[in-house]
């Protein structure tokens, strides 16, 4: 609690239980926590053992028409869900109780997941899809909460900071995880499959226990005033639409975005088809994790000194040049290599571009902008990996494929060029401290 002399609280200055720093502490372990599901269930884990276990009876392309329309299931619902739902959180103050309510969600169908038998794929598949559903939706509402923990001038070391806790924490869990699976015994499990399930049991864990920090530390923002009905909702999403810079940046995000997570996404498929081990593409994707923590970081304090913008540009030329040095990659040590400069911008332009981001939108309306911002996060790498599939099926060659991208990074860059920069008018519009004094 101030002092009667100091100044007031701003909304992003929580006052309880510890500070501002306990809540941007509170607020980053929600990225340690929840990046366990994505990088050992979702990327890592999940595909094998679905292929190899749960759909073992199934033929091959059977299983990836299912596990396929599974994720564009989960993906529609993220769509539809996210914008409208954000707006419900604004209009009644619920944005943390709604990343409870999602994160929730995921950690009870991780659990279910660890409990499921060979050939289940009927019950798998649906409770992966809410597991999937849990982990975007919380996200969602985890990208709004910035706006409680940090100021204006704040954003992008904090977002760099989420983003860099996020690639640590899912890393390590990921890291363990893998020695599980490899080596069974050592751990006192019967197999791999026993291995399997203690992954997600402790991915379902560790999702729980470091997001119950927030709740403590983060304050919730009271309503914003007026009514809650669909008819109002709608107006007010359609008044996202029409914000221009807004527009202007969502666009250009959804292209250069939808470039980086083809990389992510197409990556073991493209080391596949050129031949690389199982354990090569495994430890290439642990030291994306591991350099991203620091140079998550370390973007974040550059795009203080340059500039967001400016500074997300140098990341995209580094995915041009990435690009091109994949079209020409021919060993595992140059695959090493590839991973690793992705993992020096990755988390950077993720980070600055949800902190630029926080600049154009009105912060008592987080939730709904960021609705939309996820729902295009969340519909990216699909004109991507169809783009490099064209590419590849006209020119018969899988190496030229990525040279595809290139026209993402570009257009999304120039894109970026064309959104004003008017964050210190935007991002006055708040709530007065005595509101926030009140919240949480």
């Amino acid at each position: 609690m101030h002092a009667p002399d100091e100044p007031a609280a701003s909304p992003a200055t929580p006052r309880a239980h510890g500070g501002k720093r306990a809540a941007q502490w509170a607020w980053g372990l929600t990225a340690w926590a929840n990046h366990a599901f994505i990088t050992t269930v979702a990327v890592g884990l999940f595909p094998i053992f679905f292929d190899r276990y749960w759909a073992a009876a199934l033929p091959g392309t059977a299983s990836t028409f299912y596990l396929g329309l599974t994720n564009s299931t989960a993906s529609f619902a993220v769509m539809l869900l996210a914008p409208t739902l954000g707006a419900l959180a604004d209009r009644r103050g619920r944005k943390r109780t709604w990343f409870g309510v999602f994160t929730a969600l995921g950690v009870i169908a991780t659990v279910l997941l660890a409990l499921a038998g060979r050939n289940h794929w009927q019950y798998v598949l649906p409770v992966y899809g809410l597991a999937s559903l849990g982990f975007w939706m919380g996200y969602s509402f985890q990208d709004a909460l910035i706006t409680h923990v940090a100021e204006p001038h704040e954003t992008n070391r904090v977002s760099a900071f989420g983003f860099a806790l996020g690639y640590l924490g899912g890393g390590l869990l990921f890291l363990i995880n893998v020695l599980l699976v490899l080596y069974p015994a050592r751990f006192g499990l019967s197999g791999a499959t026993a291995a399997m399930r203690a992954a997600f049991l402790d991915v379902a864990a560790w999702w729980l226990l470091f997001s119950l920090p927030l709740f403590r530390y983060v304050p919730e923002a009271p309503p914003v005033q007026g009514h809650t009905g669909w008819r109002e909702l709608l107006a007010r999403l359609r008044s996202v639409v029409r914000d221009r810079p807004v527009l202007k940046f969502l666009l250009a995000y959804w292209l250069y975005i939808d470039g980086i997570n083809t990389l992510q996404f197409m990556a073991v498929d493209f080391g596949t088809k050129l031949g690389f081990s199982t354990r090569a593409l495994i430890q290439a994707l642990l030291l994306t994790q591991f350099i991203a923590f620091p140079c998550a970081l370390a973007f974040g304090r550059l795009g203080d000194r340059i500039g967001a913008k400016r500074a997300i540009y140098l990341g995209l030329a580094v995915f041009v040049g990435v690009t091109v040095y994949g079209a020409f990659m021919r060993s595992e040590t140059q695959f090493y290599g590839l991973a690793a400069v992705v993992g020096t911008v990755q988390g950077g332009v993720q980070a600055l571009s949800r902190s630029y981001f926080t600049r154009l939108i009105p912060r008592e309306r987080s939730g709904e902008y960021f609705g939309f911002y996820n729902m295009l996060g969340k519909f990216a790498a699909v004109l991507g990996p169809v783009a490099m599939g064209i590419v590849a099926l006209a020119t018969g060659s899988q190496r030229a494929s990525p040279l595809v991208l290139i026209v993402f990074f570009v257009v999304g860059g120039w894109l970026l060029t064309r959104v004003r920069d008017d964050a210190p008018q935007r991002a006055g519009a708040t709530h007065t401290p005595a509101d926030v004094a009140g919240a949480g």
